[in-house]
């Protein structure tokens, strides 16, 4: 029987993700716009958004937050070629994302001692591989695999090289344990359904220092420059954006982070994404016509949910486009490099109502597809 009752809000994209419960635009400060963002509040508000991020988050004391251009990827960039050079280093990728910075790293960089660890969609490498007397390159979350580490004991706290990880679909939904990261980026528009554009970077005391001793053989675009000479540019992690930021997405944000104080702060955030996760978890269990994409239970993004089926691929994507006709499920397909599958983003922003609601549809647009 076909469904009745849809998600109120069908929205399970994975970038940019749903807005928070009750969002509303007309809510966001106004008095902003068409203001410098390098006026008194303008940076006041740019300042506040990365106190905030360190608060809710529980940052330890000496790490630093920016705010930097082109989103996750500017922020991950700006961290590859100003870091990276003075270490051999070790990638571990085993999805896109992770793909796209092993690439960087040999054809963009081309660094001279390179180790890559690589996996499938589904799969994780194996982390005990890692040296780290080299600096050590990876994503905490596939968010095109929906396969994440299952914890940060892999990481040696006596490191001499730096970790460097792009945590965009972890951050806020996942225990990250920061001392073991020495770079970390995210940007809003991930776990908070913030608006694009914007990336954030953590730079731990290590980071810092490597950043004010060493000297990139390779010219600096002003985008990715933290340092003048020898000095750290202590202002972009005080309010001074490098560019130009829009500030309505910075209110944007801010709504966001508010919210997440609302529920609980931090513990609140992973426990609404753990449970929208739970509610997948038990229907896989009484459906075999599909599973999730990551192998094992214990590297189960809680984000980024990927599932595949049993049909072949012309019937995933016409599933995909049954769901968005019925206004059941807007964006659920697979990344366009992983294999056909679904793809429900699970953050807190995310009703687990609008899980449970969109099961049921997810049930019938595959019988339509598979007898047709």
């Amino acid at each position: 029987m076909k469904p009745t009752v849809k998600p109120a809000i069908p929205n399970f994209s994975s970038g940019p993700c749903a807005k928070r419960p009750g969002y509303s635009s007309q809510a966001l400060p106004a008095d902003l716009l068409g203001r410098s963002h390098r006026s008194g509040k303008g940076k006041a508000r740019l300042q506040k958004s990365i106190e905030e991020t360190k608060r809710i988050l529980g940052l330890p004391a000496g790490y630093r937050v920016g705010i930097v251009p082109a989103s996750d990827t500017g922020a991950f960039e700006m961290a590859m070629w100003s870091l990276l050079g003075p270490r051999p280093v070790d990638v571990f990728a085993w999805e896109s994302f992770g793909e796209g910075w092993l690439s960087d790293i040999k054809k963009q960089l081309k660094l001279p001692s390179v180790r890559s660890f690589t996996a499938g969609y589904g799969e994780i490498p194996d982390l005990a591989q890692a040296d780290f007397g080299n600096d050590v390159v990876f994503t905490w979350n596939g968010t095109t695999s929906g396969v994440k580490v299952p914890n940060g004991d892999w990481i040696a706290d006596d490191r001499a090289g730096l970790t460097i990880c792009d945590a965009t679909s972890a951050v806020f939904a996942m225990d990250i344990p920061w001392k073991k990261l020495d770079v970390a980026t995210f940007s809003w528009q991930k776990v908070l359904g913030g608006e694009a554009a914007h990336g954030m970077i953590v730079l731990s005391p290590r980071a810092v220092e490597r950043l004010t001793t060493y000297t990139p053989p390779w010219p600096m675009p002003k985008i990715f420059r933290m340092t003048k000479g020898t000095e750290l540019l202590e202002e972009i992690f005080e309010g001074s954006t490098i560019n130009t930021p829009s500030m309505l997405c910075v209110e944007d944000y801010l709504d966001a982070l508010a919210w997440a104080d609302s529920i609980g702060g931090l513990s609140g955030l992973i426990g609404r994404s753990t449970d929208n996760l739970g509610v997948f978890e038990g229907f896989v269990k009484t459906h075999p016509w599909i599973r999730f994409l990551a192998s094992r239970k214990e590297i189960r993004s809680n984000t980024s949910v990927c599932l595949s089926l049993d049909l072949e691929a012309d019937k995933v994507k016409a599933m995909v486009k049954l769901l968005e006709k019925e206004g059941a499920a807007y964006d659920c397909g697979s990344y366009k490099d992983a294999p056909a599958g679904l793809r429900f983003w699970c953050g807190a922003t995310v009703e687990k109502a609008d899980i449970e609601r969109v099961l049921p549809w997810i049930e019938w647009a595959y019988g339509e597809v598979k007898g047709s």
